[in-house]
């Protein structure tokens, strides 16, 4: 009898639901506002004003030859490995697997997703609560007309119900409001390769700033080791009247300058290390990390040049600014869609009883319902908001484009300090070339005693200072090198699962 009191009760209003989801299905086939549309690629055809440079100069013998820009190269992922060293794979490594800022770029994504996730199940599928209760109760018999009636007892009535609802995405509320969620997925996932960029082309260009200093500090330290014994020359020279007191000056402010600039040297290469230390998620306290030696890199001979137009699909931030754009595109119609009727489809089916054991006996209580909201007035209120939303898009067409054109203009800054800095090095080299020859010139004739011990130690002097030079040199273009490869996007296209920590 249970079964048979029950099937007439519950499939009459399910077979309505389903009747009115079907339909529902069918009205929701079109969504308000404007279907996004990707950016076109940039059209420029080169990067640079002007001749774009093919390859730099040779600067042999002195931190590599000519850089030749391949546009067909492609860019492998762990972009720094080009550098051919160890210990600059190990300190990336480490900073990608123990980086803070990765472990939030991470979490932003997982929370995206999860967003997405739960709204989908909100508007996708109808909600179903059961609802049980209890509740004791009096009746006054009397109050309600009946005075002859003999006065009831207390007495508790019991309830359940399952109770669905469904709101018909008609016009493509929901449907704009999970694009937008899936496009800051999309932006969130981009972030998080344009950490990870950021970060390995931070830990490169630290590591090499270090191993300069770290040779600056060096080579200043020698220098002002021969400007203290010309000094103590020049004050014997000069008690023998030998020199002039002006001479013994400009010598002291040479030796001053010097002592000044070893601790701005030895501060910067603090900085350096400290910094180097929270990439690789320490306390500055442990930044215990051995130099880098210049001489250990290996510039790349080859490098890769990307077309402008391929340049938009590479770089994680013009990527993320292009989901934010998109995100922008979905608001827009979800303001369109809310100008527009809302339609809610309800159905509730349960039981009350006087006893719980009664509650699975029959389902005498049942409805369904159809709920239609027709926004009317609302102060202007809905209209605001979607011209607020469409100004905000149009803000993030504008942020997209100058995401594009910071980016085409970093690679056309790499591009020309690539070709300058090889022209540097080049020039520094021969100077350092010149005065090694000299100092060995001067060194043979002071053995013969044909120069003073003050000149020999000028002539090193001189040595020192143009090897400096070199090294400052050799530095830039180890640093603009990874700078031009950060620029073109860094090849994350090409990472597999086993490459990311």
């Amino acid at each position: 009898m249970r079964n048979a009191g029950m099937k007439p009760i519950m499939s009459y209003p399910f077979r309505k639901s389903l009747s009115c989801l079907g339909m529902a299905g069918l009205l929701a086939a079109c969504a308000a506002g404007p279907d996004f549309q990707a950016p076109p690629a940039p059209v420029v055809p080169q990067y640079t004003a002007g001749v774009q440079p093919l390859a730099t100069v040779s600067s042999a013998g002195a931190g590599g030859g000519a850089q030749h820009f391949d546009p067909g190269m492609d860019i492998p992922a762990q972009w720094w490995t080009l550098f051919h060293s160890p210990q600059l794979d190990a300190l990336v490594r480490e900073a990608l697997a123990n980086s803070p800022s990765i472990v939030q770029a991470k979490a932003a994504l997982r929370q995206a997703s999860e967003n997405l996730g739960g709204q989908i199940g909100a508007t996708r599928y109808p909600q179903v609560d059961l609802q049980v209760g209890g509740v004791r109760q009096q009746i006054d018999t009397a109050a309600l007309g009946i005075p002859n009636v003999p006065q009831a007892g207390p007495f508790t009535l019991y309830n359940a119900s399952l109770d669905v609802s469904y709101t018909v995405d008609v016009f493509g509320a929901d449907t704009r409001m999970l694009e937008g969620l899936q496009a800051q997925v999309d932006n969130q996932a981009a972030e998080l390769q344009a950490a990870r960029l950021t970060l390995a082309g931070n830990v490169v260009t630290a590591a090499i700033r270090h191993a300069s200093l770290h040779a600056q500090i060096a080579s200043t330290g020698q220098m002002l080791q021969l400007q203290r014994q010309q000094l103590g020359i020049m004050e014997q020279r000069l008690a023998a009247g030998g020199i002039a007191e002006r001479d013994l000056k400009n010598q002291r402010t040479l030796v001053a300058q010097s002592e000044a600039a070893l601790p701005a040297l030895l501060q910067q290469q603090a900085q350096t290390s400290h910094q180097l230390a929270v990439y690789l998620g320490k306390a500055p306290a442990q930044a215990d990390m051995p130099p880098l030696d210049l001489d250990s890199l290996t510039l790349p001979d080859r490098l890769p040049l990307s077309l402008p137009s391929a340049l938009a699909r590479q770089r994680p931030d013009i990527r993320a600014a292009e989901a934010t754009l998109h995100q922008a595109s979905a608001q827009v119609g979800v303001a369109s869609a809310n100008l527009y009727p809302q339609l809610t489809l309800s159905g509730s089916v349960g039981t009350e009883q006087g006893r719980i054991a009664d509650l699975a006996d029959s389902l005498n209580v049942w409805n369904i319902g159809l709920n239609l909201m027709q926004p009317l007035f609302h102060g202007g209120e809905l209209r605001a908001k979607k011209r607020a939303a469409v100004a905000a898009y149009d803000a993030a067409a504008a942020s997209y484009q100058q995401t594009v054109l910071q980016a085409l203009q970093q690679v056309a800054d790499s591009l020309r300090a690539l070709e300058n800095d090889a022209k540097v090095l080049q020039a520094r080299a021969q100077a350092a070339e010149n005065a090694q020859g000299s100092l060995a010139i001067t060194s043979r004739q002071y053995q013969a005693g044909g120069v003073s011990h003050l000149s020999l130690l000028d002539a090193q002097r001189q040595g020192l200072q143009t090897a400096l030079d070199r090294t400052v040199a050799q530095a830039a273009r180890y640093a603009d090198t990874a700078a031009l490869l950060q620029a073109l996007g860094g090849g994350w296209w090409n990472t597999v699962a086993s490459d990311q920590p």
